[in-house]
């Protein structure tokens, strides 16, 4: 169904530097999904420079595995897809909505893609395409937690969105008991066509942050540095955040030295001069 038979597994494997066990175990689960998170990037830079988002296996593969670029969830969850199901991995896919910002009485649409891992009679979510995305599976069940990285994560059941039940994943925050909620599922199965429409929606609609301006990740395991337009943030456990400001034809150097990101020279240009006229449309007139 993931088409694991266009992935080059051993390419795939060999860009996560991984060569461990291959089998389908929990332990396989945990160090792949700690090495996809570490090693391939998240970025919205087609959808910012108008360009087709494709999240068909060959394209995805070329894309982060091959060019070293980033993507975002439904790159990284299709990619990670079928290479689970190469290994042998029994899952579903799912659809969650984006908390953060957002008032649960208008919830934000269904495009962020994760997946329930089934193992041993105990099920586990995997989410690797949310740039800073946990480091290993989180157990399906009510107060499970992620200690596996620079930052935790808890997952609980309870009310999420108009009175329905459902799964919250919290990220250490200002809510109650320090937590956050930063993103909410049910447990509908979602299938490569369902994908294929999420996608769709954020790479080309006009209200998508994805297409109104360019955002980058990379989680390291000591710190988290974000470039949302021409803002970069670094972050470290239990330390204040460092954010400056950049200006346009400095954020290809950026990306290469500090995202490991690496663009081609138009693609670079195209991306300077987008982000030289953002910035400005946002600057106030004189």
């Amino acid at each position: 169904m993931w088409s694991s038979e266009q992935l080059d597994l051993d390419a795939y494997l060999a860009r996560l530097e991984y060569t461990g066990d291959r089998a389908p175990t929990l332990a396989t689960l945990r160090a792949l999904q700690r090495a996809h998170v570490l090693a391939l990037r998240w970025d919205t830079y087609d959808s910012f420079l108008y360009r087709e988002v494709r999240i068909d296996v060959p394209s995805v593969q070329d894309k982060l595995v091959r060019r070293g670029r980033g993507g975002y969830c439904y790159e990284h969850t299709v990619l990670f897809a079928a290479a689970l199901e190469a290994l042998g991995f029994r899952f579903t896919a799912v659809s969650a909505r984006v908390q953060i910002g957002a008032d649960s009485t208008t919830p934000r649409p269904p495009t962020h893609a994760m997946l329930i891992v089934d193992l041993d009679d105990r099920r586990w979510l995997v989410d690797i395409g949310f740039g800073a995305s946990p480091l290993e599976p989180i157990e399906l069940v009510d107060g499970a937690r992620s200690e596996g990285g620079p930052w935790p994560y808890l997952l609980r059941w309870q009310v999420i969105t108009h009175g329905a039940e459902g799964w919250a994943v919290h990220q250490r925050g200002e809510g109650p008991e320090g937590w956050t909620v930063r993103q909410v599922f049910i447990e509908n199965p979602q299938y490569p066509i369902d994908y294929t429409l999420g996608n769709h929606f954020v790479s080309t609609h006009e209200r998508s942050p994805f297409v109104t301006r360019p955002f980058t990740q990379r989680l390291r395991t000591d710190r988290y540095d974000t470039l949302d337009a021409l803002a970069w943030k670094t972050e470290r456990p239990g330390q204040e955040p460092v954010t400056q400001t950049v200006l346009p034809h400095e954020v290809p150097k950026l990306l290469d030295d500090v995202f490991d990101i690496r663009m081609d020279p138009e693609e670079s240009a195209l991306l300077v001069a987008r982000l030289t006229e953002l910035d400005a449309a946002r600057s106030p007139a004189p």
